[in-house]
């Protein structure tokens, strides 16, 4: 094959999922809506489409393929469903302009309706909570990576699909619960505080369980041997990169985003006291 022809075919679904399509798609197709005609927070959107972006390829390219036959690459692969493209699409805060993308009547009749549904709230709220969204955030990761577990999910289609949508929908929840805050004057910016230690408390887990699958000696992930590896790396090397990416970039990622809280934080009061409390709402468009 040509170049060209090896860059499509790797861009081509290994797997088509018309649930993956159709929700890449519209979350597009709403924000390209949305941004017409918006002004200002422009420096977003490119955090949102690159996000965007990273989690269509991680699902459906063949990129999806190797993951299946390499311990690492799967790693690598989670690190963009659960931490990368989750935090960028959620730094971009898009709901707003998705909303706008909306035809009128679809939100004034189903969304804003479905909004206020009680249950849905009350739901919504509860897993939103950081303790709840910490222990969900960290808890996924460990329960993937449980061998019996991670043995059963890469042998049965309907359970990796779950595993892969379980981790971006809650890396989205996660990362928005961390991003989602009002401007310093309003009743919650004392959260920024608690934001930045809840991502230092979501850090250590990871460093624990990246540390403990990269330092051992035994091969915990024999599925990658029943599959067959597709590069001629041994067990134990593919298990090591793995681990180390388990424990290294996704901690770190921790780090950006109490980095990306405190400017906001420093930004937020910075415009506060210069403007008398009044224009704190412009802190919301710092990253």
């Amino acid at each position: 094959m040509t170049s060209l022809e090896q860059i499509l075919w790797f861009l081509a679904p290994y797997e088509f999922s018309p649930t993956v399509l159709a929700v890449c798609a519209l979350s597009a197709l709403l924000y390209y809506r949305g941004r017409r005609g918006a002004s200002g927070g422009g420096g977003r959107a490119p955090a949102f489409w690159l996000g965007l972006a990273l989690m269509y390829g991680a699902l459906q390219t063949h990129y999806d393929y190797y993951a299946q036959h390499m311990f690492f690459l799967h790693r690598l692969q989670h690190l963009v469903l659960h931490h990368l493209a989750p935090f960028l699409i959620a730094v971009a805060a898009p709901s707003g302009t998705l909303a706008a993308g909306l035809p009128p009547a679809v939100r004034r009749d189903f969304v804003t309706p479905l909004y206020k549904t009680p249950a849905l709230n009350h739901f919504y709220r509860a897993i939103q909570q950081p303790l709840v969204a910490a222990l969900l955030f960290v808890g996924l990761i460990y329960l993937w990576l449980i061998p019996g577990v991670h043995f059963l999910a890469m042998l049965n289609v309907p359970l990796y699909d779950a595993m892969n949508w379980s981790m971006a929908l809650d890396g989205l929840l996660f990362w928005w619960m961390v991003f989602n805050l009002r401007a310093p004057n309003s009743s919650d910016a004392h959260h920024y505080g608690g934001r930045i230690l809840l991502l230092f408390l979501v850090m250590l887990p990871q460093i624990v369980i990246g540390a403990h699958i990269a330092l051992s000696h035994h091969d915990l992930y024999a599925v990658y041997a029943v599959c067959g590896r597709i590069w001629p790396l041994s067990a134990q090397v593919d298990q090591q990169i793995g681990g180390l990416i388990t424990w290294i970039p996704s901690a770190m990622m921790s780090i950006v985003g109490a980095l990306v809280l405190l400017r906001r934080w420093m930004n937020g009061y910075a415009v506060s006291a210069g403007a008398g409390g009044k224009g704190g709402e412009e802190c919301q468009d710092a990253v």
